[in-house]
């Protein structure tokens, strides 16, 4: 068994008998008896239930020797306006440039944002809070601060409360939460993604955008000490309530 190669395999989801055969290549008949003989262990404690679902932040050993150990990652970034959600542009810089993080490589972006949009970027190298945050059945708010080129009305509000139509996708949007914070400005709350939504709900009224941040995703709000372009890694804590995540309790697992 080569434990170097083994601790570079990263279970999503799957059994663990079929794990262990994978990664040790075992046949299955000879994980059955390890497992049998009390040979393996999650999290510190003997498993013998080859059928058990595992998954990528389980701590898995087999004959004493370590198969995967790996720990959660959450970053929050203050993303500039002109840097670029994405891992290589050739154009631009990319929000992974602005990390200093050791394992930076292993991250992805939750919810990206436009060149020209600041705000609150979230990555992780957990596939199902991710998920969880960007499903359209989750309905994660996402808030976010807008300033326009022509005063505000209360004509806005309901149009937003209401759904605006797209005609090129043929929808309507899901209500949306609109509050003025002064004339020109306003604080927009989303439980949807479409393309350029924001942008494109103003543009309804021919009002065009000025400048766009995002505050929040869910439970985690911007850390309003980080200067555009720091990061700074988020406790378990931050992610929001048990009862509100549901990705704690399987959620697509």
């Amino acid at each position: 068994m080569a434990d170097i190669a083994a601790t570079r395999m990263k279970s999503k989801r799957g059994r663990l008998d079929r794990y262990i055969a994978k990664t040790c290549q075992h046949p299955l008949r000879s994980v059955k008896l390890l497992l049998a003989s009390g040979q393996v262990t999650v999290n510190g404690v003997i498993e013998r239930d080859g059928q058990r679902l595992i998954h990528e932040f389980d701590c898995i050993t087999c004959e004493g020797r370590v198969l995967q150990q790996q720990t959660p990652i959450y970053l929050m970034l203050h993303k500039p306006v002109g840097v670029v959600c994405a891992t290589i542009d050739r154009h631009h810089k990319t929000v992974l440039e602005l990390i200093d993080h050791p394992r930076k490589h292993e991250l992805h972006i939750v919810g990206r944002l436009d060149l020209n949009t600041s705000g609150l970027v979230l990555l992780t190298n957990d596939s199902r809070w991710s998920r969880y945050l960007t499903a359209p059945e989750s309905k994660v708010p996402k808030r976010y601060e807008v300033m326009l080129e022509k005063p505000l009305t209360d004509d806005y509000v309901k149009a937003f409360s209401d759904g605006v139509y797209f005609a090129y996708e043929d929808l309507t949007t899901a209500p949306a939460t609109l509050v003025l914070t002064s004339e020109y400005t306003a604080e927009v709350i989303l439980t949807e993604g479409k393309y350029h939504q924001i942008k494109r709900m103003f543009g309804r009224f021919r009002n065009a955008v000025q400048t766009l941040h995002r505050s929040a995703v869910g439970d985690v709000e911007l850390d309003a000490t980080l200067a555009p372009g720091e990061w700074r890694q988020l406790a378990v804590e931050e992610l929001g309530s048990p009862e509100s995540i549901a990705w704690r309790s399987g959620f697509l697992r």
